[in-house]
């Protein structure tokens, strides 16, 4: 006689519920010192903007007195800024770059 299997597998699922990160905005902030070849090649090389975008965005940080450049996840917009702002004060300008909430 064939034994039957007194024991009972139960599949459980566990839902997680992931969230989009926070999204910064990245801003630059103008300022008299800091060059507009700087403030190009950054956003060049940063965020990958060709040079007439970069251009255009440098003249628009210049007129405004600050401009959006990007809008990340805290953790990225962050680390960006920190390099931005280490290259900035090794070429001796004072790029001031802000982040705030993208609400």
């Amino acid at each position: 006689m064939p034994q039957s299997d007194s024991h009972t597998s139960t599949a459980t699922r566990t839902r997680i519920d992931v969230k989009e990160p926070p999204m910064f905005r990245v801003i630059y902030i103008n300022d008299d010192t800091t060059s507009v070849d700087f403030v190009i090649a950054s956003l060049v090389e940063h965020f990958d903007y060709t040079a007439d975008s970069a251009e255009k965005i440098t003249l628009d940080i210049h007129e405004a007195g600050a401009a959006v450049v990007a809008i990340l996840p805290y953790e990225i917009a962050e680390q960006k800024g920190i390099e931005i702002t280490m290259a900035a004060r090794a070429q001796g300008y004072p790029l001031q770059i802000k982040l705030e909430p993208n609400t």
